[in-house]
This record gives C-alpha cells, structure tokens and sequence, in this order.
C-alpha cells in the first residue's frame, strides 16, 4: 500500500503529516511506519484527543468518598487460619498463576536495563526478578505444585527481560512455567492539535498503555486462554519492583477465595494524609482508587474522632483476580477508561528537525488496573502489614522515599522478625538474608530450629 492510501485513510482524523516523509524512508522504515498506522484506532485516539470521552469529576467523587469496607489485620485468629487453608488448598491444587508486572525501567534508579535486573538482595545481590522467582519456587516447594508464572513487559523492557531469562536459565524455573508478553502502546498527542507525534520520519512517538493494559494483552497474547487450559481459576498480581511481596500469598488468596470476591487488593495504612499511594475508598457502594495526586486535601486530611485518617487505606498494587472476571473484561474493549497525563515528548516536526520541548507539549494515555475494582460485583479489600509486605524500589539512594537502602533493610529486618519467631536471636547490626527456597514463610524458619541461638555475623540462609 503506498502514500496515497495512507494519506487518504488519515485524511478524516486529520493526521496526514504521517506519512509526509514517506519519500525518504526505506522499504523497511516504510513497512514498519504501516504496521504502526494500521495499529492504531484513529476514531478513538481522536476522541481521546478531544476530551470528548468521559472526564471523571475527582473532587466530586472525593466527597462521596468512604473507607472501603475491608478485612484489617485484626480479622480474628479464626478468621485468619481459615483463610490460609482455603488458600494454600487452592494453590495445591493447581488453580493459582502469578502475575508479575516489570514493564518499567530502571531510569530514577540510575539503572540502565529493566528494573527487575536490579540487584536488591541485601546480601546476596539477587535481581529483583530473582527475588519474585524464588519466592515463587519457594511456594512451588512448599505446596508441591507447579505455579505459572506470567511477566508483561513493556517494548523498552521486553527484549532484554526475555534474554535475561535465556542467559539464566530462566532463573530456575522450568521453561514450560514462563510465559512472557507485551503491553500495548498509545501514541502520544500534540496537546494543542491533537496531531499524533512522530518520534522520527519513520516512527510513531508512543509509550506503554499502562498496567491496566494487562487485560487486552493477555487476551491478545492468549495468556487467558493458557489459564483455561491449565485449570488457573485465579491470578496473583505484583510489580517487580516491591520485593516483600510473598509470591501467591495464600493468606490473601484464601480471603479472596472465602468472600467469592472478583478481585482483592492488599492495602496497608497509610502513614500520613498525603502519602504517595493510591487511595482504596467506596464511593456509592463500589470500591476504587483515587490516586495521591489527584485527592483533595480537604478529603485526604479527613479524621475519624479518634484522630485517625478516615481515608487510611493505600494501595499497594497487589491483587488477586479471577480469570473468569478477567475474561468477562477482556471481551468489553471500553472496560477500562484511559486516563490522560500532560508530559513532555520530543518529537519531529513538519520540517524534519527534532524539537526537544521544556516543558508539557502532549497527551499520553494510560489504564490502571485498579479501575477493574468497580467493575466487580464483589471487591474485597485486605489490610496487610506494610513492614511485611511493602518496601517498593523507585528511587536512587539518597531520596526521601522507596530506596533500594530502605528495601534491603527492610527485608533483612522482616527475616529478623522471622528468625526471632524461632528463638534466634541477631544483633541490631547484623544483615539477615533468607531464601525461599531454605524457607518460604515464618513457619518455616520456625521449624528449621529446635533450640535458642544468637547470631552476631551477617547470614545468608540459602
């Protein structure tokens, strides 16, 4: 197909400085500048453009705002190991997948590869893909079953991820248990035109269509058709980048399973109003996320009469999601709305130059996953304890907040925690590592000693 039906096909939406350089290009640039046009739904790109789709009122909502009825750390010791029964019964019988989102880089960290290559162990340097992984060995071990395990990369992230598990074995994890996919991208927009940018004469300027892109690429990848196939009923969700995460908890599966919820999402308490988490609230009856940025203060400094925050709950992007749920969203291309974000896009301009803008020129659009929660018929919502299972990796050594220094510490002292369960004693000094492989939970250490014992000396249990 040549220019002249390109420009034509564009010509309604506007958008025919496309293929203005179609002259110039290669065979190969052409091919691969078609593949990009035919890719995209102008109709909807221009709705979006226009701001004609469906605009949410934040600051409504936000005083409509409740705390979502949820299961809070002190559920009841009943109610816990009834939940972790049902959980752990699910995973052994083979109805559980994990999802592991590792779709960004490792840019604020000053990392130049995908985040999950990060070395965060605090003593033996594994990656954070490896920290996934083993845990989720460690379930595999512990519950005798085989655990898919599903990671959705981005196109910055997705070749270097899928060599990084060719070079390493797949990280000890049998190849028939790993299945690799991409995310989507949106093109990005000229904020005063609506025109759709070029990255170069031969390339759409785009960027990934967010985690809540997850659903149209595993039905597009047929990873939801896998999960029919192996008899997965239910999908375990984390990002690679908070390593306390516990591969397919089976506490938090278990309330999931116990509610008949579609999906769960873990929560801790938020430390102060304005913490930089999503904010888990019920508006009229159906559970969602209002994000930090977007929360009036006046709604996020709200106090209960005990002083505490009415609004306690932040997300911590973990969830548990029923694939039948999943499926049903999948099928409904408007399940999920785009949120759209100012940004600052270099692009090529009608002269061929590259313009390299200082500040906000275009729109993006992303989805999040978390707008699947008022979707569901049921939502639950399950305290966790953020020293347990929250210490995210974002920033350099040296910010204020989710560094790598705050994350070794804080697993090193979770496994402290763990070893003073079972009657080991560390000194405050002493850098603790535990595999899951040695052991996957506290339970676990707990039996691996009969006796009282103090250790002064940094220790790798693997």
């Amino acid at each position: 197909m040549d220019k002249q039906h390109y420009s034509s096909m564009l010509k309604p939406y506007k958008q025919q400085h496309l293929v203005q350089f179609w002259d110039e290009l290669s065979d190969e640039d052409r091919s691969a500048l078609r593949a990009q046009i035919d890719s995209i739904d102008f109709q909807r790109l221009s709705e979006l453009a226009s701001k004609k789709s469906q605009q949410i009122d934040i600051v409504e909502l936000a005083k409509r705002a409740v705390p979502p009825k949820a299961i809070r750390l002190n559920c009841g010791e009943e109610q816990t190991k009834a939940a972790r029964a049902s959980g752990e019964k699910a995973i052994r019988d083979g109805r559980v997948g994990m999802v592991l989102v590792a779709g960004g880089q490792g840019t604020r960290l000053g990392f130049d590869l995908p985040k999950g290559m990060f070395p965060i162990g605090p003593l033996s340097q594994r990656t954070l893909f490896q920290m996934h992984v083993d845990s989720l060995r460690g379930a595999m071990k512990k519950f005798q079953c085989e655990i898919p395990l599903f990671i959705m990369t981005s196109p910055a992230t997705d070749q270097d991820t899928r060599d990084y598990f060719a070079q390493n074995n797949n990280l000890g994890l049998p190849a028939h248990l790993i299945y690799i996919f991409q995310q989507g991208v949106m093109p990005a927009v000229d904020a005063m035109s609506g025109k759709v940018l070029l990255e170069s004469k031969s390339q759409i300027a785009v960027s990934p269509d967010g985690h809540g892109g997850i659903v149209e690429a595993m039905k597009k990848n047929g990873i939801l058709t896998a999960c029919q196939a192996k008899g997965i009923e239910h999908l375990f969700y984390a990002q690679v980048d908070n390593p306390l995460v516990t591969a397919c908890d089976p506490l938090l599966i278990g309330h999931h399973l116990i509610s008949e919820s579609q999906m769960t999402t873990q929560v801790v308490k938020k430390r102060f109003a304005k913490e930089k988490v999503g904010n888990v609230v019920a508006i009229d009856g159906k559970t969602q996320i209002i994000e930090y940025s977007d929360l009036p203060d006046e709604a996020a400094e709200r106090r209960n009469s005990d002083g505490s925050l009415a609004l306690w709950a932040g997300n911590i992007a973990v969830h548990v999601i029923s694939c039948a749920f999943l499926q049903n969203c999948s099928e409904d291309s408007n399940s999920l709305p785009f949120h759209i974000a100012h940004k600052t896009v270099p692009y090529v301009n009608e002269s061929g130059d590259r313009v390299k803008p200082t500040q906000p020129n275009a729109f993006k659009f992303e989805k999040f996953v978390f707008d699947l929660l008022p979707k569901a018929s049921v939502a639950l919502v399950v305290e966790g304890d953020a020293a347990e299972v929250f210490a995210p990796v974002k920033n350099s050594d040296g910010a204020a907040t989710d560094t790598p220094a705050f994350c070794r510490t804080s697993l090193s002292q979770r496994f402290k925690r763990w070893l003073a369960a079972a009657n080991v004693e560390t000194d405050e000094s002493t850098i603790v590592e535990i595999h899951p492989l040695w052991a996957f939970d506290v339970e676990d250490v707990k039996s691996k000693f009969s006796s009282p014992l103090k250790i002064n000396v940094d220790t790798y249990f693997a």
